[in-house]
């Protein structure tokens, strides 16, 4: 693993944006690959309490984190890691951007 205060605080920094985007990506957004894993989770594990992980983001997002960390351990911060990681973290990061700069607020 990586020594150095830099590398560790840029990977906190990308995988807290990464968790993020995922959580969001499987309990809100409407993307047709996520949203059908989400209704078939939910049509599937609803009775038993465990629907709610799909569609509660405070549920989903220390799953979410578990993923990203382990990957990143496992790999050592592998480039592989960097790179969809960091992609989800700027995709995060842009469409907030973009969220606030739409005219009225819609």
């Amino acid at each position: 693993m990586p020594e150095d205060a830099l590398t560790w605080a840029a990977a906190a920094l990308v995988a807290v944006l990464a968790v993020a985007r995922l959580t969001k990506l499987l309990t809100e957004d409407t993307w047709p690959p996520a949203a059908w894993l989400r209704d078939r989770w939910v049509d599937r594990f609803n009775d038993s309490g465990w629907g709610e992980l799909f569609v509660c983001p405070f549920c989903m997002a220390p799953w979410m984190a578990v993923l990203v960390l382990t990957t990143g351990w496992v790999s050592d911060l592998h480039p592989a890691w960097w790179a969809f990681n960091g992609w989800l973290a700027v995709s995060y990061v842009a469409a907030m951007v973009v969220a606030r700069d739409i005219p009225g607020g819609e």
